[in-house]
């Protein structure tokens, strides 16, 4: 689906063909929707809200499906010369983004006392994956860490304590086979589910950090896929199913994930921090939120999507993007954003406003992915970043598949995966 790097450095980076008339400024901003929610309303609301305060800026959100399809969109539009002024992406398309030569490095634009400030305002976790070359290419925005939902009356039914989440591997195979449930050889109620299309790779790290490995060097040329660590802690994700039976076989869907849980099938969830107010809207059940089970560590990878200024635009048009990115990830539309979405709010000092003061002393589950911050490191990002982590996602699927074994996947992973990262070795 993505363009190859030959191509894109190919491509004219031509102006938007939104440009300014009459004294305002038009922008496209690409955004993708890829989670559940009124998605599209919260940022129809918050650009007419940006709007209203800047009546001389117009912009236009374009809904643009997941990230993939987003990025994809973009990229092409860029070479139809049309491409937007700005985008959310994934963050950790920043390597690709820069390596083609489509976006703006924000500290070069970002230059006066305050704006170093904003710069500086935002969890260094979601900050890590834009930094490239001694620059900052993309702003957090739609941030994420995953996280694991349990269903209290489950717990309560099964005799576990409802209030107390599983806090390493061995605790949560044990409550996964107290929760999971059987009438005859069917299962009816499953204890765990960690899905495996859409992110596979983002779930998998999340298992490969708790075991002690790191799946890729921070110049994103290098990926460990192979190492003992991730051998292990692939058989654990795939022991869940064969040694332990308390998790379904085969594959597990992204996008179901969240509603076998919301319809009692399963007890416990992995799955993006970015869903709970979706789950909290909709639960029929009282529901816990809770870092990530530890093994050798506790961790999970960051996630989620960042604001990239594409080259092309106007000096009106990047300047006039450069405001609303600024007003966006303000403390007070950061908190908001959190509270409408369940997305981690980016920086510090939206946790201290009021709004975001009164919603975690009324829901203290919105504070667990930012707690689990501190554990945090960042999602996985290479060069050629979507053919390097579809490997590992193919190789992923195969052994889940029990077409390979563990190691043969993950050495299968890391020779494709070293292939393509050959031209950006140093």
């Amino acid at each position: 689906m993505s363009l190859t790097r030959r191509t894109l450095l190919a491509l004219p980076l031509a102006a938007p063909a939104i440009t300014r008339a009459q004294g305002v400024t038009e922008i496209e901003f690409y955004f993708p929707v890829a989670v559940g929610g009124p998605i599209t309303k919260i940022v129809d609301r918050y650009a007419a809200d940006f709007m209203a305060a800047h009546p001389d800026i117009r912009v236009k959100p374009i809904y643009a499906g997941s990230y993939v399809d987003t990025l994809a969109k973009a990229m092409t539009a860029v070479k139809a010369g049309q491409g937007p002024a700005l985008a959310v992406t994934l963050a950790v398309d920043a390597h690709s983004l820069v390596d083609n030569e489509l976006i703006v490095p924000l500290d070069t634009l970002a230059t006066s006392v305050e704006d170093r400030a904003w710069l500086n305002s935002f969890y260094p976790a979601f900050l890590r994956n834009g930094q490239i070359g001694g620059h900052v290419w993309g702003v957090p925005f739609q941030r994420s860490t995953i996280v694991m939902y349990w269903n209290k009356d489950v717990f309560r039914e099964a005799g576990l304590d409802p209030d107390h989440a599983p806090a390493n591997w061995e605790e949560m195979t044990a409550f996964a086979r107290k929760t999971t449930k059987r009438e005859g050889d069917r299962v009816t109620r499953w204890g765990i589910q960690v899905p495996a299309t859409g992110f596979p790779y983002w779930l998998y790290q999340a298992f490969a950090i708790q075991a002690g490995a790191e799946l890729a060097n921070a110049a994103g040329n290098r990926v460990n896929y192979n190492a003992p660590a991730c051998v292990e802690a692939l058989q654990y994700w795939i022991d869940l199913t064969r040694k332990y039976g308390v998790h379904p076989d085969g594959i597990v869907d992204w996008a179901t994930t969240p509603r076998d849980f919301l319809e009692g099938r399963v007890a416990m969830i992995w799955h993006t921090t970015g869903n709970l107010t979706n789950i909290r809207g909709n639960a029929r059940f009282p529901f816990g939120v809770a870092m990530l089970p530890a093994h050798k560590r506790r961790g999970s990878p960051t996630g989620g999507g960042n604001f990239h200024l594409f080259k092309g635009a106007s000096p009106a048009q990047t300047a006039a993007s450069l405001r609303f990115v600024k007003w966006m990830t303000s403390p007070t539309r950061a908190a908001q954003w959190g509270i409408d979405t369940g997305y981690v709010a980016t920086r510090p000092d939206a946790w201290t406003t009021p709004e975001m003061r009164a919603y975690v002393a009324d829901f203290p589950a919105a504070a667990v992915a930012r707690d689990q911050l501190e554990y945090a490191v960042p999602e996985l990002s290479t060069h050629d970043n979507q053919r390097v982590t579809q490997v590992l996602n193919d190789e992923l699927q195969a052994a889940l598949l029990g077409r390979k074994s563990p190691k043969q996947a993950l050495d299968d992973a890391q020779a494709n995966a070293t292939r393509l990262l050959r031209p950006y070795a140093r």
